[in-house]
């Protein structure tokens, strides 16, 4: 049995007086216990909005959710407020985009960690502490006795993210959701942290899901990739199959894009031209088509099905053929 199994999830957003829009339109996925799962696509193609649906951290108005999200067969959709907050951070846990923002401004560090220790599992604060001093130390930050009283400003980027990484950990949560941890770290930091990341889930058992705009971060950690694409799981596929062999002209667009050492120097890099917002509704056609290079007339005028489980295209890239 799956420990995550996300069945048709939508979530649509909508203001009066304005047109709804829907960010995830009937996405589904699983992920096993001990298992990365990957997904990616651009900014604005519902990724985030998928993570926050899980979590139930969206707004109470101005939206509405459906489909199923079974955590080990309990549909977290259908929990009361009271029995999520019991689920998140115990069972669930979540490492935020941006630590700084993610982080209390006016709270030391160390209580923040032995906050979740307190809550959901019932430790004092004395021996919460020590254990966020140990948590601390586990993810690789520096001095964690002097850290526990600092505040947020005073840690470095990475520091922050490694304190998140920390508070996510603090319960052993079976299932830990990772939204672009690396974004705002430079290079050399983003490498220490998936491998802090690969390091934990290996030793933990933790089953992940890494969601990301970062092939590289794929390519290093993920077992499974899910592409979305406005809203839709476009292409699924194992990591290796993935990288070897796209059939989506979007996933394919998306590995052109990135550059490569074997390259031509000065070469032009290529680009998926227009922008994520360039598209028509799934119930037109192919999200994709005003920005495929390979569209034809059946992409467009009737929804387009994932064929198998894991291709949404009338037109996909060929398969090479062997020599």
């Amino acid at each position: 049995m799956a420990l995550l199994d996300v069945r048709d999830l939508s979530v649509v957003f909508q203001r009066r007086g304005t047109r709804p829009v829907t960010a995830v339109d009937g996405v589904s996925f699983t992920v096993e216990p001990g298992q990365t799962v990957g997904l990616v696509g651009e900014s604005g193609c519902g990724k985030s909005v998928t993570s926050l649906a899980i979590m139930g951290l969206l707004p109470r108005r101005g939206n509405t959710v459906a489909g199923e999200v079974l955590f080990e067969n309990t549909d977290l959709l259908k929990l009361r407020p009271a029995e999520l907050r019991d689920r998140r951070g115990r069972d669930i846990g979540m490492i935020f985009q941006d630590p700084l923002s993610s982080l209390n401004p006016v709270i030391p560090l160390g209580l923040q960690v032995a906050e979740v220790l307190e809550r959901h599992q019932g430790r004092t604060r004395r021996e919460a502490l020590r254990e966020a001093r140990g948590l601390l130390d586990a993810v690789g930050i520096p001095d964690p006795e002097r850290r526990l009283k600092e505040f947020p400003h005073q840690l470095s980027g990475g520091m922050r993210q490694r304190a998140l990484i920390a508070i996510a950990l603090a319960c052993k949560p079976r299932l830990l959701i990772a939204d672009e941890p690396t974004t705002a770290l430079d290079v050399t930091i983003q490498a220490q942290i998936l491998t802090l990341l690969k390091e934990l889930v290996d030793n933990s058992g933790t089953a992940l899901v890494m969601i990301t705009h970062d092939l590289g971060v794929v390519a290093g950690l993920c077992d499974t990739v899910n592409v979305l694409y406005a809203g839709k799981v476009v292409e699924r596929a194992g990591r290796h199959h993935l990288f070897a062999e796209p059939r989506h002209p979007y996933t394919d667009g998306l590995l052109q894009s990135v550059p490569r050492l074997d390259a031509d120097r000065g070469g032009r890099l290529h680009q998926i031209r227009g922008s994520v917002s360039d598209n028509i509704p799934w119930s037109e056609g192919c999200a994709f088509a005003p920005r495929c290079d390979r569209v034809i007339d059946d992409c467009i005028g009737e929804t387009v099905p994932l064929l198998g489980g894991a291709l949404r295209c009338t037109n996909p890239v060929p398969k090479e053929v062997p020599v």
